[in-house]
């Protein structure tokens, strides 16, 4: 999604000729190019997909709609096993529409883990709650911290329900460090994004990421935090912005592959 613009193939050849290992893909391009095409694409320029993106919306209080949800996640659940990686990102989802139950809500997520866990197991995939920051709450997401995740994570075995760590979300938080150790303790990290928090928000927020480097995370205590707690798999950058989406798509990724290194890798400049 940061070089949306970019087709699969497109992507993919962008990867190769960067040095970049591997690509956390979304299901809407995937499905469009296919989703054996899209993996044999991937396998054959020896890449690795390191997730999909997203499962998830489980919290409609309506039967039919839980059901449908329930579908739509098994054949994610496919997909990320067709495309080889072993972690799903799910969105949970908002309030259902003119309710203001949140424990509900968080409950039926629940509900939907409990289904899908061991339907996940099966095919070697993990699921990985991804709590977004609490503007979020009432649309996207009813869990807004890593503990909230950890919580509903916590009943269900690491293998089969961890969560992901996301600067953008949780960098705000001042207990986000402590959960972060709890999730690494338990073996429930499945998977680290960066995104930096730039203001003024654009209307609708959704789209407001900024390049690594242009806010107010410092993504190398966030990167330090979660090696800290003995994270040792890929590390993704997961920019929705227009502004990003508006430029050469290559050099979008050349820009963000360059930011990884001088604002998560290399040393801080001296003071």
């Amino acid at each position: 999604m940061t070089v949306r613009q970019l087709s699969l193939p497109e992507l993919v050849g962008a990867c190769r000729e960067l040095g970049v290992p591997g690509v956390g893909l979304w299901r809407e391009p995937v499905r469009s190019y296919g989703v054996e095409a899209t993996a044999k694409l991937v396998r054959d320029a020896g890449l690795t997909v390191t997730t999909l993106c997203r499962g998830g919306f489980f919290t409609a209080a309506d039967p039919d709609e839980r059901a449908a949800a329930l579908a739509d996640n098994r054949r994610a659940i496919d997909e990320a096993a067709t495309l080889g990686t072993d972690t799903l990102v799910l969105v949970p989802g908002g309030l259902p529409a003119g309710s203001k139950d949140l424990h509900g809500a968080r409950e039926r997520i629940a509900d939907a883990l409990a289904e899908l866990g061991p339907y996940a197991e099966s095919h070697g995939v993990r699921l990985a709650i991804e709590p977004l920051h609490p503007m979020f709450a009432s649309d996207r997401c009813v869990v807004s911290t890593l503990a909230q995740a950890l919580d509903l994570a916590e009943r269900f075995p690491a293998h089969q329900v961890g969560v992901t760590v996301d600067t953008y979300h949780i960098w705000w938080d001042d207990r986000a460090p402590e959960q972060i150790a709890r999730a690494g303790a338990g073996g429930r990290i499945h998977t680290f994004q960066l995104a930096d928090w730039t203001t003024p928000l654009p209307e609708g927020v959704l789209n407001g990421r900024g390049q690594i480097g242009d806010g107010a995370i410092d993504m190398r205590e966030w990167k330090g935090h979660v090696e800290a707690a003995g994270y040792t798999g890929p590390i993704e950058v997961e920019l929705f912005n227009e502004a990003l989406w508006s430029r050469d798509g290559r050099e979008v990724l050349a820009e963000t592959a360059t930011r990884f290194v001088q604002h998560a890798i290399r040393p801080a400049p001296p003071n």
